[in-house]
Order: structure tokens, then C-alpha cells, then sequence
């Protein structure tokens, strides 16, 4: 039957409106190319330098610096791959200057050189010591050039179950002269893999979620400024420390981020969060397109690249009141491997180095080097969102069909925030919709400006408009993205009528006559709810009456780096009286659910599914295939759950939900008879 309705679509002519009406994918406008690596290098990339000879020279986590001639492929041929330098410790950022490259290792910035031109280092010159205590969390990332020839490194803190600046200036951005004179810059980052110098000179960089961070974001540094980590201020009384706020000053209370940061001074709210595993989990590298439309119609925002949940994202950043603030947008999942470093070909294509050893990612690989090429077809995508007096205008990459694009039900707007606290992230907290009171369409069909009730300064507002279409019938390639909104401009509102919202704007401040849902209050919440443990008979942490001898079996599980759990097999009998001790001992939050054999990916992506609610339920979906389960685990805490084993043998699979851990921190469970 099937290949008689084929043969009749082909007949009729209708088989190319069968494929034109096939979704559209992210590999249609944006294509992953591998560059081979041999047998005997193991890339685990932490820095990349295109050179303008067209080479690529690599640094590793293993301290080695590679040079790899014809990395883009030319006709068909494959690279060559040369050993430029060894020796190194752990070489997370790399960058090249007038003949020479710069280097962060883990306790040196190193200046290296080629004098003899045979394609090997030669010379090996210490600029600075960068301060260590040997604690395996104090990475080094950078440099990155500042315009007078000053270099920024960024430095992590220590993990000692919490994080820790155990040696001077970490958790700070130093800025390094020539000479080597170091100078403390800006304070309270926790793991700052990405730094970049935009077009106009600004200092931002990337933090992924840890203690005092409730979520991934990209943060503008001024000299001064404090970015929330607390445990980096040990050193604020230091002489020449910019930043005087000391750790006592700083509370510890879990109330809201938007509204407590407001009391601490000095303190540099993130311009664009990324909202931990509904954008990313472990925000990393970043770059501005400057590629003059080379790599498609995103001239001047931002590329970020997730190392945990191997993809790239989409930055779009504006001016507020002097300050930036911006959106961030889905780009492109499905590398290789951990993305840890983006760096811009001389074709205007996007280099992506990427490691996964003890920093497990969705992508398969240990380590990798891909390319992502534009097609040259223009995707359907919410170019940008921009923050307006009454609202927000979200511009498009195509015309919009009109009866879609104005029409309120197309759209969905709410805004939330984080706990400011030393606890391992942060559920989210005071979200609340808002009313979406009219729209206006541009002539060209590009903007649609949405005029919006119960807006908030300071939080993250996310906007979908998954109704909406291309005049050619096309859906958004993503149709959701996330405004920081740190401040709501000044300006003219618009006036809508009654009859249409979708007249050209009139300048004013009379809000009457627009139709749809009514106002709400824009007042924030100054209480976060306190969502109550989810006792179910999934999750039964007493051990029960009727159990007078005890558990049958008492079976204890941890973790350890790289979203792994240190006991990969289980083997229970069926019907067993079972006594399941989770200890999380690793620096990330976890849960630990048992699933019906073959639903393990299923699961894992209905928890990823679960959206804003997710953090509220734990990550653990309302699904039959959840057989039992812990709660969500901060580091270093643990739970004891007490159940009955499945009566049918078979290979369970106990796994952690969290997002972007499913694919990786799973093990086998197996009852028998």
C-alpha cells in the first residue's frame, strides 16, 4: 500500500510538495565538517589560533601545541598535522602575536617561539606566574589581547566541596602587561572558560553554574566590578584589589538574584543568562560575528558554545541605560564532543575545539575538531529581541504571515529568576506569566513589537512565539528565546485600538483601547516559594513498618568527575526488600532514577521536556517508565530511598536526569531470580 500511494503522488506531481513541506533542520542552514585526527594525537583541545597563513595551530589539555596546515579541507585533501610544542601543563587557551604564541598554562602565562623557522618551538619565556595551590579545579584560560598589548587571563577557583580561591587572585580576571606586572581587574568568577573583547573594546565573560551561580550567563566587566562569587573576595584587602567588598558583606540567604544584588554593592548583574539545561549546562567559549554576513544574518551578536550539552548558542546583546542586557536563542546541537573553544576561520566559517576527559558532554567523542559551515539558505529564526517602554520587539529573519504574527495566542511570555546563595545552583523561582495586551506588525513584516503587562527589571523573560509562520508557510526553526531584561527602557508607548492590533504605532502614553488579556500586577514576589519535597510511593525515604527483619539488601552508590556513577552495576533479586544509599560526592547537583529496561532515553528527554517546571520536579517526569527515585542532590549530600525490586528480571538502568546528563551517567541494574 505504501508504494502504491508513492507512485501516486508521483503521478499526480504532488512528491515535491511532500518534500517542501518536510520540517526544517539545523544541518540545512548550518553544517558540521570534521577535521580528521590521526591515531596518535590526542586532541583535547583548549585553545585554538587560526593563523593568516591558513593554518590552525591547537593547544591541548595535555600540554602540547599542534600545527595543522589545510584545516578547512581545500579540494578535498587531508590536513597534516605537525608537533609545535610539548611539555606544557594543561594549555586551556591560546592566541598568536607578531611571530609568537601566548599560552595559559595552569600556573604560567608562557610566551613561545620559533626562531629557527623549522615549525618547532625554539624558545619558552615565563611572562607572569599564575598563583596554584595544586587543586585540580584552578584552571587558567586565555590570554586575550587587549588593545595596548595588556593580556586578561581568567582563573578559576579551587574545589574543596565548595569553591574556594585558595591562591591570590582566583576567581579574578587579571590583566598582564608585557612586562609580566600583573593586576587584579575584576572579582567573583567561579569557572570563566570564555573571555572575549567585542568590536567596541568591552570585557564580557561566560560562567557556567556552581555555587553562587544559579545559572549559566555572559557578564560585561568593567575594572571593579564584582560578578557574585563570593569566596573570590578573600583577597579584596589586598593593596591594589579594585574590589573592596568583603565575603561578610555579601548574604547568604537564597532570596531572589534580581532583587538582593540590588543591595550589594558593586555587584555586575549578568547581561544574558542561560538558563541552566533549557539553553545549556556548562556555558563555555564565545565569539562575535564579524564575518560581514559571511556566516549568515547574525552580523554582530554573539556565538557561546555549551561544553556540557556539546552545541553552540546564539547571543543578541543592546544598550539599556548605559548597560548591556540581551537574548539568547538555540543555534546548533550535535557536535562531536564537549565544546570548549570557538575560534573563526579565514573563510568565515566557526572552528569548534572540544574535549570531554572528566567534563563529560552529550557528544560521543573524548575530544574533536569541527568546522561549521553556512549553506548560504537563510533560516526562519527569531533574529533578535529587543526590549521596548511597554514591551518587546522581536525582529525576524523573513516576513511573517500576517494573521500569525498578530494574533496573541501565538505567543507566550513569563518571567523568573534565581536563589542568590553558596548552594550548588538554583532551581528557578518567582516565575510568572505576563499578559501579552496587543501587537503591532511592521510594513516589511520583520517586527512584531508585543506590548506586554507584568514585566520585571532584573529578570529573565523567556519569549516563544511557536504559532507564528513565514509567509511561505515555514514554523521558526526555534521558536523560543530568553531576555535578561535589567532594565525596561524609557520612551513613548504605543497606542493600540480596539479593533486592530496590528496598525502602525502611535506615539503616546494612553495604554486605552487595547483588547486581549487584562493588566497584572508588575510588582515582584519578595517571597520564594518553597517547593515541598515530592514524597510519592516512588520515593519513600523511611524504611517501612512491615519490614521487621530490615532491607534484604543494602546497595550504596556515589559519583565521581564526569557525570559517572562510581558503581556501574547492580544485581538485585526480584522482589528483594531493597535499602538504595545515593551519596553525591562530585562538585554538580544529581539525582538518581531507576528505569523500565529500554526507557532510559525516553526518560531522559521527557525530564529535558519539562521546561520552567523542571527544577520544581526535580527532573523526574510523571512517567510509568520511573520506577523509583531520589530527589535532586546538592554536592556533597545524601539520600536513602527504600523500595521493593521489580518481580520481572531483567537489565533496569539507574540513571541521573538532570539535564544533559542522561546520555552519560547511567548504570545497569540488574534483578534476578
Amino acid at each position: 500500500m505504501k508504494k502504491l500511494a508513492l507512485f501516486a503522488l508521483l503521478v499526480t506531481g504532488q512528491w515535491s510538495l511532500v518534500i517542501a513541506q518536510k520540517p526544517a533542520t539545523e544541518e540545512d542552514f548550518y553544517q558540521l565538517r570534521s577535521v580528521p585526527i590521526p591515531e596518535n594525537v590526542v586532541l583535547e583541545v583548549g585553545g585554538l589560533a587560526p593563523l593568516p597563513d591558513g593554518r590552525l595551530a591547537v593547544s591541548t589539555r595535555r600540554g602540547e601545541i599542534w600545527m595543522i596546515d589545510n584545516p578547512y579541507m581545500t579540494n578535498g585533501t587531508q590536513p597534516h598535522y605537525k608537533r609545535f610544542a610539548s611539555g606544557l601543563h594543561e594549555i586551556l587557551g591560546l592566541n598568536y602575536k607578531d611571530g609568537s604564541f601566548y599560552c595559559a598554562q595552569r600556573s604560567e602565562l608562557t610566551k613561545i617561539t620559533d626562531d629557527n623557522g623549522d615549525g618547532r618551538a625554539d624558545r619558552y619565556e615565563a611572562i607572569a606566574q599564575l598563583p596554584v595551590t595544586g587543586n585540580y579545579h584552578e584552571y587558567s584560560y586565555g590570554p586575550l589581547f587587549d588593545a595596548d598589548g595588556s593580556m586578561f587571563v581568567s582563573l578559576n577557583v579551587a574545589w574543596v566541596g565548595y569553591g574556594a580561591s585558595l591562591a591570590k587572585w582566583r576567581g579574578w580576571i587579571v590583566k598582564i602587561s608585557p612586562e609580566g606586572k600583573v593586576e587584579p581587574f575584576a572579582a567573583g568568577l567561579r569557572s570563566p572558560a570564555g573571555i572575549n573583547l567585542n568590536k567596541a573594546g568591552d570585557l564580557f565573560y561566560a560562567e557556567n553554574q556552581g555555587d553562587w551561580v544559579g545559572s549559566g550567563k555572559v557578564t560585561h566587566l568593567r575594572k571593579g566590578d564584582f560578578a557574585g562569587h563570593a569566596r573570590s573576595l578573600a583577597w579584596s584587602g589586598e593593596p591594589d584589589s579594585p574590589v573592596k567588598l568583603k565575603y561578610s558583606d555579601v548574604p547568604n540567604t537564597g532570596a531572589p538574584i534580581a532583587e538582593i544584588c540590588k543591595t550589594i554593592p558593586g555587584y555586575k548583574y549578568p547581561a544574558v543568562w542561560f538558563p541552566h539545561s533549557l539553553m545549556g549546562i556548562s556555558t563555555a567559549d564565545m565569539v562575535e560575528d564579524q564575518t560581514a554576513g559571511t556566516f549568515g544574518p547574525f552580523e554582530g551578536q554573539y556565538f557561546v558554545a555549551d561544553q556540557g550539552h556539546s552545541k553552540i548558542m546564539r547571543m543578541f546583546m543592546e544598550k539599556v541605560a548605559g548597560e548591556y542586557q540581551g537574548a539568547c536563542f538555540p543555534f546548533r546541537e550535535g557536535w562531536s564532543s564537549g565544546i570548549l573553544r570557538l575560534r573563526w576561520g579565514n573563510d568565515g566559517s566557526l572552528f569548534g575545539g572540544m574535549t570531554s576527559r572528566g567534563w563529560s558532554s552529550t557528544g560521543k567523542e573524548d575530544y574533536g575538531l569541527q568546522r561549521l559551515v553556512w549553506t548560504g539558505r537563510m533560516p526562519f529564526e527569531m533574529r533578535a529581541i529587543r526590549a521596548m517602554p511597554d514591551g518587546f520587539e522581536v525582529e525576524f529573519t523573513k516576513p511573517v504571515d500576517k494573521a500569525t504574527a498578530t494574533d496573541t495566542a501565538n505567543y507566550s511570555i513569563s518571567g523568573f529568576t534565581y536563589k542568590y546563595h553558596g548552594n550548588y545552583g538554583s532551581p528557578i523561582i518567582n516565575n510568572q506569566s505576563c499578559a501579552i495586551r496587543g501587537i503591532v506588525l511592521s510594513a516589511d513584516g520583520l517586527k512584531a513589537r508585543l506590548v506586554v503587562d507584568g514585566l520585571r527589571d532584573h529578570y529573565i523573560h523567556e519569549v516563544r512565539a511557536e504559532g507564528v509562520k513565514a509567509t511561505s508557510g515555514e514554523n521558526l526553526l526555534h521558536p523560543f528565546g530568553y531576555y535578561t531584561l535589567n532594565a525596561i527602557p524609557q520612551g513613548e508607548k504605543l497606542v493600540l485600538t480596539a479593533s486592530t492590533s496590528s496598525t502602525p504605532p502611535v506615539a503616546g502614553h494612553n495604554m486605552s483601547g487595547m483588547k486581549n488579556a487584562p493588566a497584572t500586577s508588575g510588582k515582584p514576589s519578595t517571597k520564594a516559594p518553597v517547593a515541598a519535597a515530592r514524597k510519592t510511593a516512588k520515593r519513600v525515604n523511611a524504611q517501612p513498618s512491615n519490614w521487621l527483619n530490615g532491607p534484604d539488601q543494602v546497595v550504596s552508590i556515589g559519583t565521581k568527575p564526569g557525570l559517572k556513577f562510581d558503581v556501574e552495576k547492580v544485581e538485585v533479586k526480584a522482589g528483594a526488600k531493597v535499602k538504595w544509599v545515593f551519596n553525591n560526592n562530585d562538585d554538580m547537583t544529581h539525582n538518581c532514577v531507576i528505569v523500565a529496561p529500554g526507557t532510559v532515553d525516553a526518560v531522559g528527554t521527557q525530564a529535558i521536556n519539562l521546561g520552567l517546571k523542571g527544577s520544581q520536579l526535580e527532573y523526574i517526569p510523571n512517567s510509568p517508565n520511573v520506577i523509583y527515585h531520589t530527589g535532586l542532590l546538592q554536592p556533597e549530600s545524601s539520600e536513602t530511598i527504600y523500595f521493593t525490586a521489580p518481580t520481572k528480571p531483567g537489565e533496569y538502568t539507574f540513571v541521573c536526569t538532570y539535564p544533559g546528563h542522561h546520555t552519560v551517567m547511567q548504570g545497569r541494574l540488574r534483578v534476578v531470580k
